[in-house]
């Protein structure tokens, strides 16, 4: 995964969204044998304690629910994750999306960065204190509004693990309840959503080791594309849902990108969803595919 030292200009867009103005030190690269929590927690007694492992989610800012196509909800990912050793992997979802290629739909690369311990107390500065999640409930709800998406936060840092779900998000209406709270969840939100500031700091293309493709029957399914099933050691039955009621329910598999490349489809970093295959037998299905994310194997 590539990752980059941030330049001076990640500093004052956090200093900017946090009550700590200090500038960030320079990143360095994470250490081979990583501890438990950040080092300097236990020589900064106002340092915010937090796993510095690889895979380890420290914050997370995602969406879910709503009225959402299967197929689009099977290439979706988490709009920011930040990692214990300072990776950031994030995607804008208001950035506009790359043209339909025949019934193909692509979805924008993910980005990733790297930051140092300084940048990282900052961003957790900013989602504890003035984004709200420190105090946060678990549920925020808006009878006002029907069929939208769910913002969904994830924390584990400062003696903090939670996972606060707030409903209709930057649709509040008057006199919806907790304005003041749903205000500051809506504030993290556009940071997080924004992190690169619409590309002005510099980031690198995230370019995941393997990737999570969905199949989908399609009976009746009429494309100008459709394309003959394009692996010779894999069959419809290699794609399997969750025995876990919990997990994915989709049909889907763990792809290599040696795998993906055989759909004969470029550019597809981001995923991709609606590709019209036929198996050997000639039955339709419609393929997604979903980067997978540092941790993730299916």
């Amino acid at each position: 995964m590539a990752s980059l030292l941030l330049t001076p200009a990640l500093a004052v867009l956090f200093a900017a969204c946090s009550a700590a103005g200090a500038s960030p030190a320079p990143a360095s690269p994470a250490p081979s044998a990583a501890p438990s929590v950040a080092p300097s927690a236990s020589s900064n007694p106002d340092s915010i304690e937090h796993k510095t492992g690889a895979t380890d989610i420290v914050l997370r800012y995602e969406e879910g629910g709503g009225f959402m196509m299967p197929a689009f909800t099977a290439a979706a990912v988490p709009h920011f994750t930040l990692y214990g050793d300072g990776t950031v992997i994030f995607r804008n979802p208001m950035a506009e999306v790359p043209p339909a290629e025949g019934s193909v739909f692509k979805m924008n690369p993910l980005r990733t960065a790297k930051l140092s311990e300084a940048q990282i107390q900052e961003l957790l500065l900013l989602a504890l204190s003035e984004g709200g999640l420190a105090v946060a409930r678990p549920n925020y709800t808006n009878d006002m509004i029907a069929d939208a998406s769910t913002a969904i936060f994830t924390i584990e840092a400062g003696g903090i693990k939670k996972t606060v779900s707030v409903y209709a998000l930057g649709l509040e209406m008057e006199g919806v309840a907790d304005g003041a709270a749903r205000a500051a969840f809506k504030k993290l939100a556009d940071r997080l959503s924004d992190f690169d500031q619409g590309g002005t700091i510099p980031t690198d293309v995230y370019e995941p080791e393997a990737y999570r493709g969905v199949l989908f029957e399609a009976p009746g399914i009429e494309a100008a594309d459709v394309r003959a099933w394009p692996w010779p050691d894999l069959t419809p039955a290699d794609f399997k849902v969750d025995p876990d009621p919990n997990g994915n329910q989709f049909p889907h598999r763990a792809m290599t990108p040696a795998e993906v490349d055989l759909l004969k489809i470029t550019d597809y970093e981001g995923g991709l969803q609606n590709v019209v295959i036929t198996d050997p037998d000639g039955k339709p299905y419609t393929f997604s595919l979903r980067p997978l994310l540092p941790g993730e194997t299916k």
